[in-house]
């Protein structure tokens, strides 16, 4: 006998090593999302170029200029760990005593 299969929907994850940068434009009802990593700089700049020169997008020069820069920024300032859970909270801003 053969072991059972595993169900289709069933996937095996991945473990990702490192960060994932997200761009996104909404522009009406249209979305445009661009996940790249770091090593994916220069290819996310192409991509921008192409979809700007596709006459059937809405996606404009303008707007690759203006997410080109996003990339370019944040290729620079680099996010830490630290910075990511020092952001203060909501409840940061409470005096106790409002509280009772």
């Amino acid at each position: 006998m053969h072991p059972p299969k595993a169900p289709p929907q069933i996937r095996r994850s991945r473990v990702v090593t490192q960060d994932i940068n997200v761009l996104a434009l909404v522009k009406g009802k249209e979305r445009y999302v661009f996940l790249y990593d770091d090593s994916n700089r220069a290819e996310t700049l192409r991509i921008l170029g192409r979809y700007a020169s596709d006459p059937e997008l809405s996606f404009t020069w303008y707007d690759a200029a203006v997410l080109s820069q996003k990339v370019r920024t944040n290729a620079c300032q680099p996010p830490s760990l630290e910075d990511r859970f020092s952001l203060p909270q909501a409840s940061d801003n409470l005096d106790l005593d409002e509280l009772s």
